[in-house]
Protein backbone atom coordinates (compact mmCIF):
# COMPACT_ATOMS: atom_id res chain seq x y z
CA UNK A 1 0.00 0.00 0.00
CA UNK A 2 3.04 2.29 0.28
CA UNK A 3 3.33 2.13 -3.53
CA UNK A 4 -0.17 3.61 -3.79
CA UNK A 5 0.88 6.42 -1.44
CA UNK A 6 4.04 7.04 -3.45
CA UNK A 7 2.03 7.21 -6.67
CA UNK A 8 -0.36 9.67 -5.04
CA UNK A 9 2.54 11.94 -4.03
CA UNK A 10 4.08 11.75 -7.49
CA UNK A 11 0.76 12.69 -9.05
CA UNK A 12 0.31 15.57 -6.62
CA UNK A 13 3.80 16.91 -7.29
CA UNK A 14 3.39 16.71 -11.06
CA UNK A 15 0.07 18.56 -10.84
CA UNK A 16 1.79 21.19 -8.73
CA UNK A 17 4.54 21.55 -11.31
CA UNK A 18 2.09 21.91 -14.18
CA UNK A 19 -0.11 24.29 -12.23
CA UNK A 20 2.78 26.65 -11.62
CA UNK A 21 4.16 26.27 -15.14
CA UNK A 22 7.64 25.43 -13.93
CA UNK A 23 8.54 22.61 -16.23
CA UNK A 24 12.17 22.96 -17.21
CA UNK A 25 11.51 24.43 -20.63
CA UNK A 26 9.31 27.14 -19.12
CA UNK A 27 11.48 28.21 -16.22
CA UNK A 28 12.82 31.71 -16.23
CA UNK A 29 16.36 31.07 -15.06
CA UNK A 30 16.66 34.55 -13.64
CA UNK A 31 13.76 33.97 -11.31
CA UNK A 32 15.27 32.82 -8.01
CA UNK A 33 11.89 31.88 -6.56
CA UNK A 34 11.20 29.51 -9.41
CA UNK A 35 14.64 27.98 -9.04
CA UNK A 36 14.03 27.34 -5.36
CA UNK A 37 10.68 25.73 -6.15
CA UNK A 38 12.34 23.41 -8.64
CA UNK A 39 15.00 22.42 -6.11
CA UNK A 40 12.37 21.86 -3.45
CA UNK A 41 10.31 19.60 -5.71
CA UNK A 42 13.39 17.68 -6.77
CA UNK A 43 14.28 17.05 -3.13
CA UNK A 44 10.78 15.77 -2.45
CA UNK A 45 11.02 13.29 -5.31
CA UNK A 46 14.45 12.11 -4.19
CA UNK A 47 13.22 11.67 -0.61
CA UNK A 48 10.21 9.68 -1.78
CA UNK A 49 12.36 7.39 -3.88
CA UNK A 50 14.90 6.92 -1.09
CA UNK A 51 12.25 6.11 1.50
CA UNK A 52 10.54 3.73 -0.89
CA UNK A 53 13.82 1.87 -1.32
CA UNK A 54 14.34 1.71 2.42
CA UNK A 55 10.86 0.35 3.02
CA UNK A 56 11.23 -2.18 0.27
CA UNK A 57 14.48 -3.54 1.66
CA UNK A 58 13.80 -3.27 5.38
CA UNK A 59 10.12 -3.93 5.84
CA UNK A 60 9.61 -5.60 9.19
CA UNK A 61 6.67 -7.69 10.30
CA UNK A 62 6.85 -7.76 14.10
CA UNK A 63 5.27 -11.18 14.58
CA UNK A 64 3.81 -14.22 12.85
CA UNK A 65 0.63 -15.53 14.43
CA UNK A 66 -0.80 -18.80 13.17
CA UNK A 67 -4.06 -20.70 13.53
CA UNK A 68 -4.93 -24.10 12.14
CA UNK A 69 -4.07 -27.78 12.09
CA UNK A 70 -1.08 -30.15 12.06
CA UNK A 71 0.57 -28.41 9.11
CA UNK A 72 1.30 -25.48 11.44
CA UNK A 73 1.33 -27.18 14.86
CA UNK A 74 4.72 -26.93 16.58
CA UNK A 75 3.74 -28.79 19.75
CA UNK A 76 0.33 -27.66 20.99
CA UNK A 77 -0.97 -31.24 21.07
CA UNK A 78 1.83 -32.53 23.31
CA UNK A 79 -0.13 -32.25 26.55
CA UNK A 80 -3.61 -32.86 25.20
CA UNK A 81 -5.54 -36.11 25.86
CA UNK A 82 -5.42 -37.06 22.18
CA UNK A 83 -3.90 -39.81 20.07
CA UNK A 84 -2.78 -37.21 17.54
CA UNK A 85 0.70 -36.60 18.90
CA UNK A 86 4.17 -36.83 17.45
CA UNK A 87 6.51 -35.83 20.27
CA UNK A 88 8.53 -39.03 19.92
CA UNK A 89 11.11 -40.41 17.43
CA UNK A 90 11.51 -40.67 14.53
CA UNK A 91 9.49 -37.43 14.28
CA UNK A 92 11.94 -34.56 14.49
CA UNK A 93 14.94 -36.55 13.29
CA UNK A 94 15.93 -33.70 10.96
CA UNK A 95 14.94 -30.93 13.37
CA UNK A 96 17.91 -28.68 14.30
CA UNK A 97 18.23 -30.39 17.69
CA UNK A 98 17.30 -33.82 16.36
CA UNK A 99 14.59 -33.82 19.00
CA UNK A 100 10.90 -34.68 18.57
CA UNK A 101 9.09 -31.47 19.49
CA UNK A 102 5.52 -32.27 18.49
CA UNK A 103 5.87 -31.16 14.88
CA UNK A 104 4.19 -33.49 12.40
CA UNK A 105 7.27 -33.83 10.20
CA UNK A 106 10.89 -34.95 10.14
CA UNK A 107 11.95 -31.36 10.83
CA UNK A 108 10.46 -27.92 10.76
CA UNK A 109 6.98 -27.07 9.50
CA UNK A 110 5.67 -24.06 7.51
CA UNK A 111 5.07 -21.89 10.58
CA UNK A 112 8.80 -22.19 11.34
CA UNK A 113 9.94 -21.69 7.76
CA UNK A 114 7.74 -18.63 7.22
CA UNK A 115 8.92 -17.11 10.51
CA UNK A 116 12.50 -17.57 9.35
CA UNK A 117 11.76 -16.03 5.94
CA UNK A 118 10.26 -13.00 7.68
CA UNK A 119 13.44 -12.62 9.72
CA UNK A 120 11.70 -13.36 13.02
CA UNK A 121 13.16 -16.66 14.24
CA UNK A 122 14.15 -20.09 12.97
CA UNK A 123 11.27 -21.71 14.84
CA UNK A 124 7.84 -20.49 15.93
CA UNK A 125 6.82 -21.54 19.45
CA UNK A 126 3.63 -23.38 20.30
CA UNK A 127 1.42 -21.21 22.48
CA UNK A 128 0.61 -24.15 24.78
CA UNK A 129 4.30 -24.66 25.61
CA UNK A 130 4.44 -24.27 29.38
CA UNK A 131 8.04 -23.04 29.21
CA UNK A 132 7.21 -19.92 27.20
CA UNK A 133 8.35 -16.69 28.77
CA UNK A 134 6.69 -13.32 28.08
CA UNK A 135 9.50 -12.22 25.75
CA UNK A 136 8.97 -15.38 23.69
CA UNK A 137 5.53 -14.09 22.72
CA UNK A 138 6.74 -10.96 20.97
CA UNK A 139 7.71 -12.51 17.63
CA UNK A 140 4.57 -14.58 17.43
CA UNK A 141 3.22 -18.01 18.25
CA UNK A 142 1.17 -20.75 16.68
CA UNK A 143 -2.15 -21.81 18.16
CA UNK A 144 -2.50 -24.60 15.57
CA UNK A 145 -3.56 -28.02 16.79
CA UNK A 146 -3.06 -31.18 14.75
CA UNK A 147 -6.34 -32.84 13.80
CA UNK A 148 -8.57 -29.77 14.02
CA UNK A 149 -10.73 -28.17 11.34
CA UNK A 150 -13.28 -25.49 10.55
CA UNK A 151 -16.09 -27.88 11.46
CA UNK A 152 -16.35 -27.88 15.29
CA UNK A 153 -17.12 -31.61 15.14
CA UNK A 154 -13.64 -32.32 13.81
CA UNK A 155 -11.89 -31.11 16.96
CA UNK A 156 -14.39 -32.98 19.16
CA UNK A 157 -13.77 -36.26 17.34
CA UNK A 158 -10.00 -35.85 17.58
CA UNK A 159 -9.95 -34.36 21.12
CA UNK A 160 -7.86 -31.38 20.01
CA UNK A 161 -8.15 -27.58 20.06
CA UNK A 162 -10.82 -26.24 17.72
CA UNK A 163 -9.99 -23.20 15.61
CA UNK A 164 -12.68 -21.34 17.53
CA UNK A 165 -10.97 -22.13 20.84
CA UNK A 166 -7.72 -21.00 19.24
CA UNK A 167 -9.31 -17.55 18.96
CA UNK A 168 -9.93 -17.64 22.72
CA UNK A 169 -6.26 -18.38 23.30
CA UNK A 170 -5.41 -15.51 20.95
CA UNK A 171 -7.39 -13.12 23.17
CA UNK A 172 -5.39 -14.43 26.11
CA UNK A 173 -2.17 -13.90 24.14
CA UNK A 174 -3.00 -10.24 23.44
CA UNK A 175 -3.87 -9.72 27.10
CA UNK A 176 -0.44 -11.06 28.05
CA UNK A 177 1.26 -8.71 25.59
CA UNK A 178 -0.64 -5.76 27.05
CA UNK A 179 0.21 -6.81 30.60
CA UNK A 180 3.94 -7.26 30.04
CA UNK A 181 4.69 -4.79 27.24
CA UNK A 182 1.88 -2.26 27.16
CA UNK A 183 -1.08 -1.29 24.99
CA UNK A 184 1.06 0.33 22.29
CA UNK A 185 3.12 -2.82 21.70
CA UNK A 186 -0.02 -4.94 21.56
CA UNK A 187 -1.59 -2.57 19.04
CA UNK A 188 1.53 -2.68 16.89
CA UNK A 189 1.38 -6.47 16.81
CA UNK A 190 -2.29 -6.37 15.81
CA UNK A 191 -1.72 -3.75 13.11
CA UNK A 192 1.45 -5.04 11.49
CA UNK A 193 1.85 -8.77 12.18
CA UNK A 194 1.10 -11.44 9.59
CA UNK A 195 -1.76 -13.74 10.62
CA UNK A 196 -2.04 -17.13 8.92
CA UNK A 197 -5.01 -19.50 8.92
CA UNK A 198 -4.49 -23.07 7.71
CA UNK A 199 -7.19 -25.73 7.98
CA UNK A 200 -9.81 -27.89 6.13
CA UNK A 201 -7.86 -31.12 5.42
CA UNK A 202 -9.20 -33.04 8.42
CA UNK A 203 -12.74 -31.85 7.74
CA UNK A 204 -12.62 -32.98 4.13
CA UNK A 205 -10.78 -36.26 4.63
CA UNK A 206 -12.43 -37.50 7.82
CA UNK A 207 -15.31 -35.52 9.31
CA UNK A 208 -17.34 -35.41 6.11
CA UNK A 209 -18.25 -39.07 6.51
CA UNK A 210 -19.77 -38.30 9.92
CA UNK A 211 -21.66 -35.36 8.39
CA UNK A 212 -22.75 -37.03 5.15
CA UNK A 213 -26.30 -37.47 6.49
CA UNK A 214 -26.57 -33.66 6.59
CA UNK A 215 -24.51 -32.59 3.57
CA UNK A 216 -23.53 -33.81 0.16
CA UNK A 217 -19.88 -33.27 -0.80
CA UNK A 218 -20.42 -29.89 -2.46
CA UNK A 219 -22.58 -28.41 0.30
CA UNK A 220 -20.13 -29.60 2.97
CA UNK A 221 -17.22 -27.96 1.15
CA UNK A 222 -19.28 -24.76 0.93
CA UNK A 223 -20.11 -24.98 4.64
CA UNK A 224 -16.38 -25.23 5.44
CA UNK A 225 -15.52 -22.28 3.20
CA UNK A 226 -18.24 -20.17 4.80
CA UNK A 227 -16.89 -21.18 8.22
CA UNK A 228 -13.41 -20.09 7.16
CA UNK A 229 -14.73 -16.66 6.15
CA UNK A 230 -16.56 -16.39 9.46
CA UNK A 231 -13.31 -17.23 11.26
CA UNK A 232 -11.42 -14.54 9.36
CA UNK A 233 -14.07 -11.95 10.15
CA UNK A 234 -13.90 -12.81 13.85
CA UNK A 235 -10.10 -12.63 13.77
CA UNK A 236 -10.38 -9.22 12.11
CA UNK A 237 -12.82 -8.08 14.78
CA UNK A 238 -10.20 -9.01 17.38
CA UNK A 239 -7.79 -6.58 15.73
CA UNK A 240 -5.83 -8.54 13.11
CA UNK A 241 -5.21 -6.52 9.94
CA UNK A 242 -2.98 -8.67 7.71
CA UNK A 243 -4.56 -12.08 7.31
CA UNK A 244 -3.58 -14.85 4.90
CA UNK A 245 -5.73 -17.97 4.46
CA UNK A 246 -4.39 -21.16 2.90
CA UNK A 247 -6.48 -22.95 0.33
CA UNK A 248 -7.39 -26.58 0.77
CA UNK A 249 -4.74 -29.00 -0.50
CA UNK A 250 -5.19 -32.07 -2.75
CA UNK A 251 -6.00 -34.20 0.28
CA UNK A 252 -7.00 -37.09 -1.98
CA UNK A 253 -3.35 -37.48 -2.95
CA UNK A 254 -1.83 -37.97 0.50
CA UNK A 255 -0.48 -41.53 0.93
CA UNK A 256 -3.06 -42.52 3.56
CA UNK A 257 -6.03 -41.69 1.32
CA UNK A 258 -4.39 -43.33 -1.68
CA UNK A 259 -3.98 -46.52 0.35
CA UNK A 260 -7.47 -46.57 1.83
CA UNK A 261 -9.54 -45.22 -1.07
CA UNK A 262 -7.27 -45.12 -4.11
CA UNK A 263 -7.41 -48.78 -5.10
CA UNK A 264 -5.36 -51.69 -3.76
CA UNK A 265 -3.16 -51.92 -6.85
CA UNK A 266 -3.15 -48.46 -8.37
CA UNK A 267 -3.16 -46.34 -5.16
CA UNK A 268 -4.18 -43.35 -7.23
CA UNK A 269 -5.31 -39.94 -6.00
CA UNK A 270 -8.88 -39.99 -4.71
CA UNK A 271 -10.80 -37.67 -7.05
CA UNK A 272 -13.92 -37.14 -4.89
CA UNK A 273 -11.73 -35.80 -2.08
CA UNK A 274 -9.74 -33.57 -4.42
CA UNK A 275 -12.97 -32.31 -5.97
CA UNK A 276 -14.23 -31.35 -2.52
CA UNK A 277 -10.99 -29.45 -1.91
CA UNK A 278 -11.42 -27.65 -5.24
CA UNK A 279 -15.02 -26.76 -4.38
CA UNK A 280 -13.85 -25.38 -1.03
CA UNK A 281 -11.30 -23.23 -2.85
CA UNK A 282 -13.80 -22.11 -5.48
CA UNK A 283 -16.11 -20.89 -2.73
CA UNK A 284 -13.38 -19.44 -0.49
CA UNK A 285 -11.33 -17.40 -2.95
CA UNK A 286 -13.99 -14.90 -4.12
CA UNK A 287 -15.43 -14.67 -0.61
CA UNK A 288 -12.06 -13.58 0.77
CA UNK A 289 -11.58 -11.18 -2.13
CA UNK A 290 -14.92 -9.60 -1.27
CA UNK A 291 -13.95 -9.41 2.40
CA UNK A 292 -10.66 -7.75 1.46
CA UNK A 293 -12.58 -5.00 -0.36
CA UNK A 294 -15.02 -4.58 2.51
CA UNK A 295 -12.56 -4.38 5.40
CA UNK A 296 -9.77 -1.93 6.10
CA UNK A 297 -6.84 -4.31 5.98
CA UNK A 298 -5.36 -7.11 3.89
CA UNK A 299 -7.28 -10.38 3.49
CA UNK A 300 -5.33 -12.73 1.26
CA UNK A 301 -6.30 -16.06 -0.32
CA UNK A 302 -3.17 -18.21 -0.63
CA UNK A 303 -3.34 -21.00 -3.20
CA UNK A 304 -1.42 -24.05 -1.96
CA UNK A 305 -3.38 -26.62 -3.96
CA UNK A 306 -1.71 -26.08 -7.33
CA UNK A 307 1.84 -26.09 -5.99
CA UNK A 308 1.48 -29.29 -3.95
CA UNK A 309 -0.49 -31.06 -6.67
CA UNK A 310 2.20 -30.26 -9.24
CA UNK A 311 4.88 -31.53 -6.85
CA UNK A 312 2.99 -34.80 -6.40
CA UNK A 313 2.42 -35.23 -10.14
CA UNK A 314 5.97 -34.25 -11.14
CA UNK A 315 8.25 -35.00 -8.16
CA UNK A 316 11.49 -35.13 -10.15
CA UNK A 317 10.88 -31.58 -11.36
CA UNK A 318 11.37 -30.51 -7.75
CA UNK A 319 14.19 -32.92 -6.92
CA UNK A 320 12.10 -35.62 -5.20
CA UNK A 321 12.06 -39.35 -5.90
CA UNK A 322 8.94 -40.55 -4.08
CA UNK A 323 5.53 -38.88 -4.02
CA UNK A 324 3.00 -41.64 -3.30
CA UNK A 325 4.43 -42.97 -0.02
CA UNK A 326 5.74 -41.43 3.16
CA UNK A 327 9.26 -41.90 4.46
CA UNK A 328 8.22 -43.15 7.89
CA UNK A 329 7.35 -46.82 8.27
CA UNK A 330 5.73 -48.48 5.29
CA UNK A 331 4.77 -45.03 4.04
CA UNK A 332 1.21 -46.02 3.25
CA UNK A 333 -0.61 -45.87 6.60
CA UNK A 334 1.91 -44.76 9.23
CA UNK A 335 0.95 -41.61 11.10
CA UNK A 336 1.33 -40.48 14.72
CA UNK A 337 1.91 -43.55 16.94
CA UNK A 338 2.12 -45.81 13.87
CA UNK A 339 5.23 -43.87 12.88
CA UNK A 340 7.67 -44.92 15.60
CA UNK A 341 11.17 -46.27 16.22
CA UNK A 342 9.89 -49.86 16.28
CA UNK A 343 8.94 -49.64 12.61
CA UNK A 344 11.96 -50.95 10.66
CA UNK A 345 11.01 -49.50 7.29
CA UNK A 346 11.61 -45.77 7.82
CA UNK A 347 13.72 -44.38 4.98
CA UNK A 348 17.22 -43.04 5.55
CA UNK A 349 16.91 -40.04 3.21
CA UNK A 350 13.71 -38.16 3.93
CA UNK A 351 14.70 -35.28 1.64
CA UNK A 352 13.98 -37.46 -1.39
CA UNK A 353 10.35 -37.91 -0.25
CA UNK A 354 7.54 -35.39 -0.55
CA UNK A 355 5.76 -36.95 2.43
CA UNK A 356 7.26 -37.73 5.82
CA UNK A 357 4.42 -39.90 7.16
CA UNK A 358 1.27 -40.95 5.37
CA UNK A 359 -0.26 -37.48 5.73
CA UNK A 360 2.36 -34.77 6.27
CA UNK A 361 5.12 -33.49 3.99
CA UNK A 362 8.82 -33.50 4.82
CA UNK A 363 10.62 -30.32 5.80
CA UNK A 364 12.21 -30.17 2.36
CA UNK A 365 8.80 -30.38 0.67
CA UNK A 366 7.49 -27.70 2.99
CA UNK A 367 10.48 -25.54 2.08
CA UNK A 368 9.67 -25.80 -1.62
CA UNK A 369 6.04 -24.86 -0.95
CA UNK A 370 6.91 -21.95 1.35
CA UNK A 371 9.49 -20.53 -1.06
CA UNK A 372 6.94 -20.65 -3.86
CA UNK A 373 4.21 -19.01 -1.79
CA UNK A 374 6.36 -16.22 -0.39
CA UNK A 375 7.70 -15.38 -3.83
CA UNK A 376 4.12 -15.06 -5.01
CA UNK A 377 2.33 -13.48 -2.06
CA UNK A 378 4.72 -11.75 0.36
CA UNK A 379 4.78 -8.46 -1.54
CA UNK A 380 1.01 -8.25 -1.10
CA UNK A 381 1.38 -8.33 2.67
CA UNK A 382 4.21 -5.85 3.14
Amino acid sequence: KFNKFKQYIYTYVLKFVKHNNILSKQVNKSNKTMKLQMIWLALILIAIETNATKLGNNVTIPALIVFGDSIMDTGNNNNLPTLLKCNFPPYGKDFPSGFATGRFSDGRVPSDLIAEKLGLAKTLPAYMNANLKPKDLLKGVTFASGGTGYDPLTAKIMSVISVWDQLKYFKEYISKIKKHFGEERAQSILDHSFFLVVSSSNDLAHTYMAQSHRYDRKSYANFLADSAVKFVRELYNLGARKIGVFSAVPVGCVPLQRTVLGGMLTRGCVKPLNNMAKQFNTRLSPALESLDKELDGIILYIDVYDTLFDMIQHPKKYGFEVADRGCCGSGSLAISYMCNTLNPFTCSNSSSYIFWDSYHPTERAYQVIVDNLLDKYLSKVI
